[in-house]
């Protein structure tokens, strides 16, 4: 039986190891959108172990290149979530956003609410996972990279049982966990996560009741709405 070695994804290569991780426009996109810098000389090649050695040997000594594992995986899954919340201690209410990709087929989905302020920045952190989570299970996205620029929410995700003042949500993420097929929580730079950082704001500062979720970002005059895509 004769097998097609082309890319099923972009139908522009043969589908290598190195393809798939470094060259297929997806996979290109991923690490444009990454901290990690790249230049056509250097990073990525058409060379496997040429890109690896680079990633392995050849980053900058900080903790932001930390997560360049992490990177390999959602590029070979190629679906990613961002998400965020807002809180101000000044503010009756929080905000909660998430921003989904898809690189293989370029679609987006996103997703802004407000609810009740909470105790602190990091239980709206929590909450805005905890919502990203159902959101992406409802619309059957079931292997998916989270990114967050929370550092202590992925520490609280890796360990629960060390965070117990949170048990309730934590449980409720829990048992969404266990519904994925592939389930990740990558921590990213705040500069990556802009996107999700502005739903969560804007639906912060709404004067009324917001819980939208559609392909395109809420307009700012934006009441209670929810949409299913």
């Amino acid at each position: 039986m004769r097998v097609d070695p082309q890319c099923v994804r972009c139908g522009m290569g043969d589908e290598t190891i190195n393809h798939m991780l470094f060259e297929c426009p997806p996979a290109r996109q991923a690490w444009a959108l990454s901290p990690i810098l790249t230049h056509p000389q250097f990073f990525p090649t058409g060379a496997l172990f040429s890109n690896m050695a680079h990633l392995f040997w050849n980053l900058p000594d900080n903790d932001d290149m930390l997560m360049f594992p992490w990177l390999l995986w959602p590029v070979l899954l190629g679906e990613w979530c961002q998400i965020d919340g807002a809180w101000k201690a000044t503010e009756p209410q929080a905000g909660l956003g998430w921003y989904y990709f898809d690189p293989e087929s370029g679609s987006i989905l996103v997703g802004s609410s407000n609810i009740r302020r909470g105790l602190s920045p990091l239980q709206t952190e929590l909450e805005a996972l905890v919502w990203a989570m159902q959101s992406m299970l409802a619309h059957n996205k079931q292997r998916m990279n989270f990114q967050t620029d929370c550092a202590q929410l992925v520490k609280m995700v890796s360990k629960p049982a060390e965070w117990p003042a949170f048990e309730i949500l934590l449980e409720e993420m829990e048992k969404c966990r266990r519904m994925f097929q592939a389930f990740s929580l990558t921590h990213i730079p705040r500069s990556q996560n802009t996107k999700a950082d502005k739903l969560a704001r804007s639906a912060r500062d709404q004067p009324h009741n917001v819980y939208y979720i559609n392909s395109i970002p809420p307009a700012r005059s934006c009441s209670r709405a929810v949409v299913g895509i």
